[in-house]
């Protein structure tokens, strides 16, 4: 029997769910991996969903493509014009010589502002109740470790953005974006205050309440952010 050529939309229908077949394709070539106990819910690892291109998955995978050898190929992909964005992508040669760079970057890096943004608010916790002064400068000190790793985050989220999603006005995206940019203004202008008055804290007075609302409303915008992230990364239902 010859091979099956599916379009994207009618791969996306081989999602296993009534008694459908579960494909997943790679490099153009479509598995049938129904009889697999990883692919049985139609999702793997509760991350990769099935009636999906999985090339740029398994580059980054513990695992290489051999192990589709153990699954039937029944189809090929039809080819589509390659979109105007897509074209452009200049980085293309690149992500095929290293798959890390197209899509871990920025799930690498944003763990960094996300523990710094939460830190200063911890810490001074920690000094109104110990009155241990380390603490208050422990704080300033995750506050310029945000400040400095907010920018490379936020570049790393506008790459992944353009090269994974073709920089489509996704409303998750657009919500992180809206917070990052006010965060990082709010942090750096936290920083600015406290390099310019050392003794914010120590010497408690009107600009120390204007000081502790800009540390303590880091924490709600960089959970948002986080989560946000997070639904993109690991999506919850249709999503």
């Amino acid at each position: 029997m010859p091979d099956m050529e599916l379009s994207p939309e009618e791969l996306a229908q081989k999602d296993g769910k009534e008694g459908r077949p579960v494909y997943i394709a790679y490099e153009g070539k479509i598995y049938d991996v129904s009889l697999s106990k990883l692919w049985k819910t139609g999702t793997h690892m509760n991350r990769h969903p099935s009636g999906k291109d999985l090339t740029t998955d398994l580059g980054g995978a513990p695992h290489g493509p051999e192990v589709l050898d153990r699954y039937p190929a029944v189809g090929i992909i039809k080819r589509e014009p390659v979109s105007e964005i897509e074209g452009k992508t200049f980085l293309e040669p690149l992500f095929k010589k290293v798959p890390f760079l197209r899509r871990h970057p920025h799930p690498m890096t944003v763990h960094f502002p996300i523990v710094f943004m939460l830190s200063p608010a911890f810490f001074i916790l920690l000094y109104f109740i110990t009155g241990d002064p380390s603490y208050e400068a422990t704080a300033f000190h995750c506050l310029a470790g945000g400040v400095i790793f907010t920018p490379v985050v936020i570049l790393t989220g506008l790459v992944s953005w353009w090269v994974n999603y073709l920089a489509r006005p996704l409303r998750r995206i657009n919500i992180k974006i809206s917070v990052s940019l006010p965060m990082l203004a709010v942090s750096l202008a936290a920083l600015v205050l406290r390099e310019m008055t050392p003794d914010v804290l120590t010497r408690f007075r009107s600009i120390s309440i204007v000081y502790l609302l800009l540390i303590f409303s880091l924490c709600p915008m960089i959970l948002v952010i986080g989560w946000h992230g997070a639904r993109l990364t690991f999506p919850i239902g249709k999503e």
